[in-house]
């Protein structure tokens, strides 16, 4: 008897502290006993998918509405896109280069660009879509009336949730998707017994806009009583046939009530707790292989946790995630608006001083690529793992001359570069199709990407010539990865790159062509991203491709982001063959060529030419800033490199403008920060907070989602605290005034180091390095402080430029006071 009491007394502790962990948030809000800078909150539901809460393990995602009558999580698979493996590679078109490339040089854009439309294009000319699986339908018996409602996203622990009073009784939810048990976890709890009643429906998604003749289907039926099945298969699309099958399986618990199925809806009644398990999988491998059994694989999902309770899932889930999230902390300074629920204070910080926004808006960066990109999960593409819509806006592809790269950004300042990983797997994956496009379309050896892929790694032009002349978006993602070398120097990391890194430069060393009169080499044929030139003759066109007007021709040879993305490339590669000691015949080819690489050019207006000629803008205000890739993110231009030429960036950069898209703003703020300008890139952080962000800082307001601006914005916050470029480390190098004080802890910097940082009045006050790898440490900073390893003063180099360098140990901490 007296084991039972004291099995009963500790079974009554614990459901006590559970039900206070509950209640802890909502109580905060209220209390503002909160981090304004790791909690978002809301005190209404979501009314659109765009406004509501986003929770994911990499794999899984779900979009949380909070809705207290009829709740709708919406959930996706990364892996159910239309179609199934296929090429659009397209044989023989390389007799036809020189005839472009020619036309092109003779000023002959019009033919040049319908040639290359006829003979150069991929086929399908475009790609596959990424689906939503369903919908978890949750219709309560209360809740039409309530009070005191809160919803929120705990960053700190990654989990989602809802509170509200109905009845008299007061109702707690919590969702979140569990990265080691791979399920979709939904809680929900009230404060008095036997009080929740509810209909679960487990609702598949069907492209609408072909509901007369799609290939998709899905099928809903059920298991017992408490068993929810939704399987299916994805459209055949652009003549590919759709191979991708799935099944998502919604198991419920529930303590006291009942439970009965009737026809497509699971019954709840009276129930004290209710908690729902959803998975799902589908039979995709690889962009190769779809040969798996998605029922095995949910079956094997149930298998691993079925013996767990929901606290030992949730107290997993929580470890997981906060081993990823706990790497940084961001202090900014908080007003009385900080803790005012989140769509309030991004409205309101335009005109009310609220630097803690910029706290959030970076940490829930972290978050959704976290919630998003894991190892071993494929790549974030343009929505994160997040889509409703059978036929989203640009296909909810891989974006590749800026939007995919803007999305992984922030990961290695962020101390988030195991969360590039499938990044590096995207570029090995399609240097398959790349190496075949990079032979077949241009007679080169290494491997090319243009403007776009998909799931299934296809690398050929796509959408037409207007877009798919950009033929150095494979090279962007080689310096991208890089870059996380130079964060990370993992020699390991460094093998696995260099192989992609050596066959982007292989296509372009075989692919340039010297300018004509010139001993320029130069990219034939070429774009700058999405933006028309205002050069003589340029006119409105009929595009067969399309089968479409096009404003104007777009077609050169040699764009500035072009030539840029190729230098950073050709360093890139030497660097690494110099570290590796392989290739060194062709490595001193590449330096060469690079040398020979058409440079930066200063316009007549003063602004940094966009083109190899000097012509004009079309669009005064152009969202994409390519001839500004060398400053941000590349490695071109810079006050130490070329001190020449900055001021013409920042003329460029003002007739830019302040505003335009999203992740044209977010872009924005890294180059002003670039150009130590921390006033002027806030200016243009709140301005993207009131118009470009939806409510949970999702980017796009008013458009359809996308997490690049979101992951820009988080790059940008960083970029104004911390530079690590020209082989040194600056400390607030683009600091606003606004943010006079501050704290940062384990943001990391090029060479492996990592920054615990304190400052007051705009200088630093406390500082600690931590060496990753070794290697000696340059270091740019506004105090003067001494450097102590284990107490021991550690010698300093004065350089002439006023920076400071000293050699650290691998694992050893460095303390400046």
């Amino acid at each position: 008897m007296k084991k039972i009491n004291i099995l009963l007394f500790v079974m009554l502790a614990v459901a006590a502290v559970v039900s206070a962990q509950q209640t802890d948030v909502a109580a905060s809000i209220q209390n503002h006993n909160f981090d304004p800078a790791t909690l978002l909150w809301y005190d209404a539901p979501a009314k659109v998918w765009n406004d509501a809460l986003p929770v994911g393990n990499g794999r899984l995602g779900a979009m949380v509405f909070g809705t207290p009558d009829n709740e709708r999580i919406q959930f996706n698979e990364e892996t159910y896109w239309s179609g199934g493996p296929y090429s659009s590679v397209t044989k023989g078109g390389a007799k036809y280069l020189p005839e472009v490339q020619n036309l092109v040089f003779q000023n002959k854009f019009l033919e040049a660009q319908k040639l290359f439309g006829s003979k150069l294009m991929g086929y399908p000319v475009e790609q596959q879509k990424y689906q939503p699986m369903g919908n978890l339908v949750l219709q309560f018996d209360n809740g039409k009336e309530y009070t005191n409602y809160k919803r929120w996203l705990d960053l700190t622990n990654g989990v989602s949730g809802v509170e509200y009073s109905s009845g008299g009784v007061k109702y707690h939810r919590e969702v979140f998707v569990s990265i080691p048990d791979q399920v979709i976890v939904v809680r929900l709890t009230a404060d008095q017994q036997q009080k929740i009643s509810l209909r679960a429906t487990l609702r598949g998604v069907r492209n609408q806009d072909h509901s007369n003749y799609a290939t998709d289907y899905f099928h809903m039926s059920s298991d017992g009583n408490n068993t929810l099945i939704l399987n299916g298969k994805s459209a055949d699309y652009l003549g590919v046939k759709g191979q991708v099958k799935y099944e998502a399986k919604l198991k419920v618990v529930c303590e006291d009530g009942s439970m009965t199925i009737d026809g497509d809806y699971l019954d709840i009644k009276n129930a004290t707790s209710v908690t729902l398990y959803l998975v799902a999988a589908t039979n995709f491998i690889n962009y190769k292989d779809v040969s798996a059994d998605a029922h095995s694989r949910i079956e094997n999902y149930l298998t691993g946790f079925q013996n767990k309770s929901y606290h030992a899932i949730k107290s997993g889930q929580v470890e997981s995630y906060q081993k990823y999230f706990n790497r940084v902390t961001l202090n900014l300074p908080k007003t009385a608006q900080s803790y005012l629920p989140t769509d309030q204070r991004l409205q309101n910080n335009v005109t009310v001083a609220d630097p803690s926004l910029s706290a959030l808006a970076y940490q829930f960066g972290r978050f959704i690529l976290i919630a998003s990109s894991l190892p071993g999960t494929q790549a974030a593409n343009l929505q994160g793992i997040w889509n409703e819509d059978s036929d989203p806006m640009w296909d909810s592809k891989y974006t590749t001359n800026i939007n995919l790269q803007m999305s992984y950004w922030p990961a290695d300042a962020g101390n988030l570069s195991d969360c590039a990983e499938p990044l590096y797997q995207l570029v090995k994956d399609v240097s398959d199709q790349g190496a075949q496009v990079a032979k077949e379309n241009y007679g080169c050896n290494g491997w090319v990407l243009h403007q776009n892929t998909d799931l299934w790694m296809v690398a050929a032009p796509m959408d037409g010539p207007t877009w798919g002349t950009f033929s150095t978006g494979g090279a962007w993602l080689c310096n991208q990865l890089w870059q996380q070398y130079l964060y990370t120097k993992d020699p390991g990391y460094l093998e696995r790159i260099y192989p992609l890194i050596k066959g982007s430069a292989q296509f372009f060393m075989d692919f340039l062509v010297k300018q004509p009169g010139s001993q320029w080499y130069v990219t034939n044929p070429s774009s700058s991203p999405e933006n028309f030139p205002g050069r003589p003759g340029n006119k409105t066109f009929f595009d067969e491709v399309s089968g479409s007007f096009i404003p104007l021709t777009n077609i050169c040879a040699g764009s500035s982001i072009d030539m840029q993305i190729i230098e950073d490339l050709f360093s890139s590669y030497t660097a690494a063959a110099a570290l590796l000691k392989r290739d060194i015949d062709f490595s001193n080819k590449v330096s060469e060529r690079k040398k020979m690489l058409l440079p930066p050019t200063i316009g007549k207006d003063g602004s940094l030419q966009e083109w190899a000629q000097d012509w004009d803008q079309t669009e005064k205000q152009h969202r994409h800033l390519s001839p500004l890739y060398g400053l941000y993110p590349g490695d071109v231009l810079s006050f130490s490199k070329t001190p020449q030429l900055m001021e013409a960036c920042k003329i460029l950069l003002e007739r830019r403008g302040d505003e335009n898209s999203e992740w044209s703003r977010a872009w924005k703020v890294c180059l002003w920060a670039r150009m130590k300008d921390g006033n002027h890139a806030l200016k243009i952080l709140k301005g993207y907070y009131k118009d470009e962000s939806h409510a949970q800082l999702l980017s796009g307001r008013g458009k359809v989602m996308q997490i690049d601006g979101t992951m820009g914005v988080a790059a940008g916050i960083s970029e104004m605290l911390i530079q690590s470029q020209d082989d040194k480390i600056e400390l607030l190098p683009a600091l606003p005034m606004e943010w006079s004080e501050g704290e940062v802890k384990g943001m990391c910097t090029r060479g492996a180091f990592a920054i615990n940082m304190k400052w007051m009045q705009h200088k630093v006050t406390n500082l600690e390095i931590l060496s990753k790898q070794g290697g000696r440490c340059r270091l740019q900073m506004n105090s003067k402080m001494k450097v102590y390893n284990n107490g021991k003063n550690v010698k300093l180099k004065t350089n002439k430029d006023g920076t400071i360098e000293f050699e650290t140990t691998k694992n050893a901490t460095y303390i400046f006071k």
